[in-house]
């Protein structure tokens, strides 16, 4: 695919990662379309920072062909790869001042004066710090040095742009402010961003396509909607947002061509028709509903609630429905009829539809 709006496409061809015995990446394929927020996302060992060390350049690896815009750049020098990196802990020359830190790539590169003062004093305003351009990366807070840290990894237009946990040493607030910080400038900037994080909720608020990863394979890829709504298997549905997983031990046609599984929980549950085969189905925690009565939904079982933690927005609830099952259950907490007790009986509610079947 050729480049749009100047963006690269970054294009990972059988790419693998060996130490002796050790696989620390499988062969991989993978594209990151031009402009787009693509994340990695996956536990500690799970090969994203391998596969974006490799496209940095850091990382040599095994067998296969990293490519940018169809140039295959597997060989190349990172300083040649025109690929910006931004690190979790900002890395910045501590005896620089801000414009001097962001002024270092190109000077690096052999930038004129003339080039490099006015370009320094555009990033500097894209990330919105120009005021504190003479200050030391000791005089900033955290999310100020990691502006920095976007700007000069963003000053000399690279194609691609690489993110290693870029937010990790951030408190929740400020990393949350951050997120809104980092998508404002890739909206102006632009470039083809991999962003590598083991926080969900900021791979799905930050990336166009998600990949999750384990154990040095890519599991499934996709938009945020389709790893939720349609996991491949157990650890993606586990991985990407909360899920109650349970085992298939059998499945049956049931009235009018609703069909049903059975579960190693004991429960027998009706499935969407449209599902074919699985051996664990999942179902998601924000789709249960609680009841003080039975209502009108397909799956419906009576338990008794064991434990309930409140969040900002949401009561979490532990509802035990039989010796073998204890669900989790998500309301909002602004729903004041949706509240209950711990020990109260309930019923927990979900219609077919909500019962994703996939392997384990």
């Amino acid at each position: 695919m050729s480049d749009v709006k100047g963006f690269a496409e970054l294009r990972f061809d059988g790419v693998a990662k060996r130490y002796g015995e050790i696989v620390a990446l499988h062969p991989t394929h993978l594209v990151i379309q031009p402009g787009e927020v693509f994340a990695l996302l996956g536990p500690s060992g799970s090969g994203k920072t391998t596969l974006l060390g490799m496209a940095a350049g850091f990382v040599s690896p095994t067998e296969g062909r990293i490519l940018v815009n169809g140039q295959d750049i597997t060989r190349m020098p990172p300083e040649r790869r025109n690929i910006g990196m931004v690190f979790q802990n900002y890395s910045l020359f501590p005896f620089l001042t801000v414009a001097a830190n962001v002024a270092f790539p190109l000077e690096m590169r052999k930038h004129p004066k003339a080039e490099i003062v006015p370009r320094v004093r555009q990033m500097l305003a894209m990330v919105r710090l120009e005021h504190l351009a003479d200050r030391l990366p000791a005089e900033l807070s955290g999310g100020q040095q990691q502006r920095v840290a976007l700007a000069r990894a963003a000053v000399y237009n690279p194609s691609v742009l690489l993110m290693d946990e870029p937010l990790g040493a951030l408190d929740k607030n400020l990393r949350e402010e951050m997120q809104d910080e980092i998508k404002r400038f890739h909206a102006q900037f632009g470039a083809t961003v991999i962003y590598v994080t083991h926080d969900q909720h900021e791979a799905a608020f930050m990336a166009d396509r998600i990949a999750i990863l384990n154990h040095g394979r890519i599991e499934q890829a996709g938009p945020q909607s389709e790893l939720y709504e349609r996991p491949n298997n157990a650890f993606v549905a586990g991985f990407l947002g909360e899920a109650n997983l349970l085992h298939v031990t059998a499945y049956a046609a049931g009235e009018a061509g609703s069909r049903s599984v059975a579960t190693q929980e004991g429960l027998r549950l009706v499935v969407s028709g449209a599902v074919q085969t699985g051996r664990m189905v999942c179902i998601r925690p924000a789709n249960i509903t609680l009841s003080p009565a039975p209502l009108s939904y397909a799956n419906t079982f009576a338990g008794k609630v064991v434990d309930l933690v409140h969040a900002a927005d949401s009561i979490r609830y532990r509802v035990q429905l039989n010796d073998q099952c204890q669900i989790s259950v998500r309301v909002t907490s602004r729903r004041a009829d949706a509240r209950f007790e711990k020990g109260q009986e309930v019923y927990a509610q979900w219609e077919p539809e909500d019962v994703l079947l996939m392997e384990n």
